[in-house]
């Protein structure tokens, strides 16, 4: 089955290329949204399998729609890639922080565009509804026992640097923020600046040893798990 792809971008001469290369390289349903309400109206009546997502948009804008869409439970597992201009690294991590999976800066290359939508839809494919532990080269987690072994032996962690590994080795490639990693290990109310969990970060890469450099650093927003 073809894919469907929204691209919800105000400059028709973009949409359009971008459109025509897509087509090129086999994306044959690509749809053309010309504002934030247009596509949001498109988003659910379409349920595209792909939605890239310019930041600036005239009326409601990107970072609105990226938050609109994964607040509805109907359209919140469709992977969002942002696409932004040079030098907007605080829209990165705003949009990195309510829920868009990858971000490409203009101009980009029509070919990485489109390896970027192809890796998102085959991690999409064949992402598991549950998954209870998690493999990653010669690390294996296991969630429910709160449990990391590093080529068969016992990681001793922290329980906050077990949930920021877990984190980040569950969703390889994916850059979170520090404010979502701050989230998702501490929760909503509890306060930590935002540079406490780079030491947070060094210290779980010394744990790691010869591993630690598949946490990566990217700079001015925050870190990813490199895959395989």
């Amino acid at each position: 089955m073809n894919p469907r792809i929204l691209m919800i971008e105000d400059d028709a001469s973009i949409c359009d290329m971008t459109k025509m290369n897509l087509n090129m390289n086999g994306f044959l349903q690509v749809y053309c949204a010309s504002d934030g309400e247009e596509g949001l109206a498109m988003a659910a009546r379409l349920v595209p399998d792909l939605i890239l997502l310019d930041i600036m948009l005239p009326g409601i804008d990107g970072l609105t729609v990226c938050r609109n869409l994964k607040n509805n439970p109907a359209l919140a597992d469709i992977p969002v890639i942002m696409l932004t201009a040079k030098g907007e690294e605080n829209d990165i991590v705003l949009g990195l922080e309510m829920g868009a999976d990858d971000y490409v800066t203009k101009p980009y290359s029509s070919k990485v565009l489109a390896a970027r939508i192809a890796a998102r839809l085959r991690k999409k494919s064949a992402a598991p509804p549950e998954t209870r532990t998690v493999t990653l080269g010669a690390l294996t987690i296991d969630l429910i026992a709160y449990r990391a072994e590093l080529n068969g032996r016992p990681l001793m962690l922290t329980a906050d640097e077990f949930k920021t590994l877990a984190l980040l080795t569950s969703n390889p490639g994916r850059v979170f923020t520090r404010n979502q990693i701050i989230r998702e290990v501490k929760g909503d109310n509890y306060s930590v600046t935002a540079r406490a969990i780079d030491m947070h970060i060094v210290n779980l890469r010394k744990k790691l040893g010869e591993w630690a450099d598949r946490i990566e650093t990217v700079r001015g927003i925050g870190y990813k798990a490199a895959g395989e």
